[in-house]
C-alpha cells in the first residue's frame, strides 16, 4: 500500500513536469510570435496582412494536431454559430494584442497584457453572476494599482494611445476566455482551436476584398507590393510560433489545472525584456519593473484563490 502511494505520488509529479515543461514551451512560443510580429510591421507589412497569416499559416499546424490527437471526426459540430463568435471576438482581441506590441516595447505590451485575470474577474463577477469575495476584488484594486505604476498617467513618458490599445487587448482577451469556458463543455480544444484559425482568416481575407467605407478601409488594407524574402521568413514564422505556441498551450491543461501552470506565463516578460535588448536595445523603464510584480501578484493571487474555492465547493456540497 505504501508503495502504490508514492508510485501514484511520482506519477502526478511527472505529470505535473510534463504540463509546466509544455507552458514553458508555450510561452516561448508566443514571445517569439509577438517579436516576430513587431519585425513585420517594422518590414511594412499591414497589421491587418500580419494577423490574416498569423491565422492562416496555422490552419497546416492545427489539422497535423486534430489528425494525431483527437482525429478529423472530431470537427463536426453542432455549434457553428458559437464558433463563428468567439472567431470574431478573437480576431477583434488579436487586432489591439498586435497593435500594443506595434505601438509598446515588447516588454510594457507584454506587462500590460498581464491585467487578463483582473479583467476576466471583473466579467465574470457581472456577466455569470459568479460571486467574487474581498480577497478577489481586493487582488483586482492592487492589479488596477500596478498598472497605473506602470502607465503613470500624466507623466508623458507611456505612449497613452499603446496604453490603451493594451488594456483594450487584455479585456478582450478576458471576454474570449469566458467564451471558451462556455465552448470547452461541448468542444475539444483542437476543434476550437481550428475553427477559430479557419473561421478567422476566412473574415480577413473577405475584408480585404469587401468594398469598405474609407476609414475602414484605410485600417484594414493591406499593401499591394510583393514580399520580399525576409517578409515571407516572417510570415512563416507567424503561423510556426502561433500554431506550436497554442498546441504547446492547450496541451499543458491535459496534464495539469491552469493554477499548476499559470505562474509559467509571467516567463513571458523575460523573453520580451530579453528580444527588446537583443533587437532593438531597448530595456524597460523603471515604471515598468516597478509595477510588473504587483500586476503579477495580483494574477497569481486571483488564479491562487479561485483554485483554492474550487477545492472547498466540492467540500462543502458533501457535508
Amino acid at each position: 500500500m505504501r508503495f502504490c502511494v508514492t508510485a501514484n505520488s511520482t506519477h502526478t509529479d511527472d505529470r505535473r513536469m510534463l504540463a509546466l515543461g509544455f507552458r514553458l514551451a508555450a510561452i516561448f512560443g508566443l514571445s517569439t510570435m509577438s517579436m516576430v510580429v513587431k519585425l513585420a510591421s517594422e518590414s511594412g507589412i499591414r497589421l491587418p496582412e500580419i494577423m490574416f497569416w498569423r491565422q492562416f499559416m496555422a490552419i497546416p499546424v492545427v489539422l497535423v494536431w486534430v489528425l494525431f490527437s483527437t482525429g478529423l471526426s472530431s470537427l463536426r459540430t453542432t455549434r457553428f454559430g458559437a464558433h463563428l463568435r468567439r472567431s470574431f471576438l478573437g480576431a477583434t482581441g488579436m487586432f489591439f494584442t498586435f497593435g500594443s506590441i506595434v505601438l509598446l516595447p515588447l516588454a510594457e505590451a507584454t506587462t500590460l497584457g498581464f491585467t487578463v485575470p483582473i479583467f476576466a474577474t471583473i466579467l465574470s463577477a457581472f456577466f455569470l453572476r459568479e460571486k467574487v469575495g474581498l480577497h478577489r476584488w481586493a487582488a483586482v484594486i492592487v492589479g488596477f494599482i500596478g498598472v497605473m505604476v506602470v502607465i503613470q498617467p500624466g507623466g508623458g513618458s507611456f505612449p497613452l494611445k499603446g496604453a490603451l490599445v493594451g488594456l483594450t487587448a487584455a479585456l478582450m482577451v478576458g471576454i474570449i476566455s469566458l467564451q471558451l469556458r462556455d465552448l470547452g463543455k461541448t468542444e475539444a480544444p483542437p476543434t476550437t482551436v481550428f475553427y477559430f484559425s479557419l473561421l478567422s482568416s476566412s473574415m480577413l481575407l473577405i475584408l480585404h476584398f469587401a468594398p469598405l467605407p474609407g476609414p475602414i478601409e484605410a485600417a484594414l488594407a493591406w499593401g499591394t507590393t510583393s514580399h520580399s524574402p525576409y517578409q515571407w521568413m516572417l510570415i512563416a514564422g507567424l503561423g510556426l510560433c502561433g500554431g506550436l505556441g497554442q498546441i504547446a498551450l492547450t496541451a499543458s491543461l491535459r496534464y495539469a489545472p491552469v493554477s499548476t501552470v499559470v505562474g509559467m506565463d509571467y516567463t513571458s516578460l523575460i523573453w520580451s525584456t530579453a528580444y527588446g535588448w537583443l533587437i532593438w536595445s531597448v530595456l524597460p523603464g523603471t515604471s515598468t519593473w516597478m509595477g510588473a510584480p504587483i500586476i503579477i501578484a495580483s494574477g497569481l493571487y486571483i488564479a491562487w484563490r479561485e483554485h483554492r474555492l474550487s477545492i472547498e465547493k466540492p467540500r462543502e456540497m458533501t457535508v
